[in-house]
């Protein structure tokens, strides 16, 4: 059975939504799958799992969030190669930079050797029921690539 990881942030509960009907998408295809807040995890752990999903909302003009900083600095230290990663989080169209966090956060699990083997999953502000049945299957398609 494939052991998935995810960490996220979230302030307004948005990306947080969306955690939560992933992790459904991912548990409808039997994977293993513990879920932290970005706080409560080290990026070391990532070591142990078959997949990796990251979540975080983006803030400011672009930036990752300030709970996602230490983690994202600690993924330096890690070596994901053979690793399945994906990435997801809220988004407000209102800046200038369109959900930047998940492209950062793309960008270096792929530095760190990690294949992400979905597109960013971007959801604009708080997810409709038919967004929240897009990240659903974003979840179970993620499992399939495991």
């Amino acid at each position: 059975m494939a052991k998935v990881i995810m960490v996220f942030t979230s302030m307004t509960g948005n990306t947080e939504e969306m955690a939560e009907a992933i992790a459904e998408g991912v548990r409808e295809q039997s994977a293993e799958l513990d879920v932290k807040e970005v706080l409560d995890a080290t990026a070391t752990e990532l070591e142990e799992y078959d997949g990796i999903l990251l979540g975080a909302y983006t803030w400011g003009d672009g930036e990752l969030p300030d709970d996602f900083l230490d983690f994202y600095d600690e993924l330096d230290d890690v070596d994901l190669t053979g690793k399945k990663a994906a990435v997801f989080g809220s988004c407000d169209s209102s800046y200038e930079k369109y959900g930047a966090a998940v492209d950062i956060l793309m960008e270096k699990l792929q530095e760190r050797g990690a294949e992400v083997v979905l597109d960013g999953l971007k959801v604009e502000l708080t997810p409709t029921n038919e967004e929240k049945q897009l990240c659903r299957l974003f979840g179970r398609d993620f499992v399939k690539h495991l």
